[in-house]
């Protein structure tokens, strides 16, 4: 509530037709700033339980350069330094990260960070491709189009705002090409963005499913059959075999697969790999 207020006394600051209200507004920010340097300064003080495996002044220090300890300082000083440098009145904005704190402690904003974390190669591949075709895509409409419009495309920054624009479809129109050859190409780039863009999305889609399919699997294991689950290694026995095989030869039903910082989830033809690391549980006899 304390975090909500503050962001909500924030926003309504910005009206010119609330300038009546700002004393209360005022009020309302102090207050909770004052709950906010109050907490910084007892999670500071109560860090080393929350780094048990490091001392005192070490787990304090952990605390503040972590991503918590940096966005409390970051909602704290803007309040002290309004009337100073720009950067600061910026730096309201971040109180708005408080809100991740909140969404922390629900299992809906766990799966959207494990899939996140369990796509990280995939996705920074898939971004990394997207650059790369930014960057060849301003290029060539930079060579094509200076000459016929050169304070549109004065330099390549200027192809790589317009290849942005059209290769995440968003289009504001600012510049476009004029020549037949920079249209034909336009058009070329625009389907490689629909593309583009779907890649990331379709990653983290399958991530979600697959995060999904996991829960009902394991949803469905029966508190009794627990002590029924092994995390085991493929050896030379089972490697290079299907799923389909290992669960007929040894009566065994493979919940997830391992595969070094991945985690799959089985088909009945998948095949197993040595050193593989899988989730089993044995079938009642």
């Amino acid at each position: 509530m304390v975090i909500c207020a503050n962001i909500l006394v924030t926003f309504l600051q910005t009206f010119d037709e609330l300038t009546f209200l700002f004393p209360a507004f005022h009020v309302i920010e102090v207050i909770t700033i004052l709950i906010f340097c109050v907490e910084y300064i007892l999670r500071i003080w109560t860090a080393d339980y929350l780094y048990p495996d490091k001392n005192e002044f070490r787990s304090r220090l952990r605390f503040l350069i972590s991503f918590d300890g940096i966005i409390d300082l970051l909602t704290i000083l803007p309040f002290f330094f309004l009337s100073g440098m720009v950067i600061f009145r910026m730096l309201r904005v971040a109180r708005i990260f408080h809100l991740f704190r909140l969404n922390a402690r629900y299992d809906s904003f766990n799966v959207i960070t494990t899939v996140l974390y369990e796509k990280r190669n995939q996705i920074i591949s898939s971004v990394f491709i997207v650059l790369i075709l930014m960057l060849a895509s301003s290029l060539c409409m930079y060579s094509v189009e200076h000459d016929s419009q050169p304070e549109v495309f004065r330099n390549a920054f200027s192809g790589i705002w317009w290849s942005m624009s059209t290769l995440l479809t968003v289009g504001y129109g600012d510049i476009y090409p004029i020549t037949t050859l920079g249209r034909i190409m336009a058009i070329c780039i625009a389907y490689l963005g629909v593309g583009a863009v779907a890649i990331p999305t379709g990653i983290i889609s399958a991530g979600f499913v697959e995060q999904y399919q996991r829960k009902s699997s394991l949803s469905n294991i029966k508190e009794a059959d627990i002590h029924e689950i092994a995390e085991i290694f493929v050896d030379k026995r089972f490697a290079g075999k299907s799923v389909e095989e290992m669960e007929a030869a040894e009566q065994v039903t493979i919940f997830l697969i391992l595969w070094e910082d991945l985690s799959v989830l089985p088909q009945k033809d998948t095949m197993l790999k040595l050193n593989d690391i899988i989730v089993i549980r044995g079938e009642n006899p």
